[in-house]
């Protein structure tokens, strides 16, 4: 790995936490050369996952996709990174767990959505408001008023 510094690749690590899914690792590493510290993190190659999308087209899964998708949503409101984070993996997770290698991009959607609707309200809304296509206002005032109701 490359000090972001000065770009030397001697190293060490000084800490390394494994994810709660066990599907990402943490370390924690200083440059050997100038003595920066920073972070990386390693995480388990998904293959050959296929998202199938409404109109029917298939997609290799993008991670990343997922992650500025649910990243925009949270803008600026006080949700961290690691949340995304650890949001991301757990829908992956529990997706592969459901689907053997092709998953409905609703399947994702109503996912993220759950997981959203937890975390921060206005990012849920957010969220929705692109996944379901709002097409008017009446639309969006009927998500925010089922949000006062308890989830079955």
């Amino acid at each position: 790995m490359r000090c972001p510094k000065c770009t030397s690749i001697e190293d060490k690590v000084i800490d390394s936490r494994i994810s709660k899914e066990g599907s990402t690792i943490r370390r924690r590493r200083e440059c050997m050369e100038c003595g920066n510290r920073f972070t990386t993190t390693e995480m388990l190659v998904r293959e050959d996952l296929v998202v199938i999308k409404r109109d029917g087209r298939r997609e290799d899964f993008d991670r990343e996709k997922l992650v500025r998708a649910t990243r925009a949503a949270c803008h600026k409101r006080p949700v961290d990174v690691e949340q995304i984070t650890m949001l991301v993996e757990d829908v992956i997770d529990i997706l592969e767990a459901q689907f053997e290698s092709e998953i409905p991009s609703r399947a994702i959607g109503d996912a993220v959505m759950e997981r959203l609707r937890r975390i921060d309200q206005v990012a849920y809304v957010r969220f929705a408001s692109i996944y379901k296509q709002f097409r008017d206002v009446a639309e969006f005032m009927q998500e925010i008023n089922a949000l006062d109701k308890p989830k079955q």
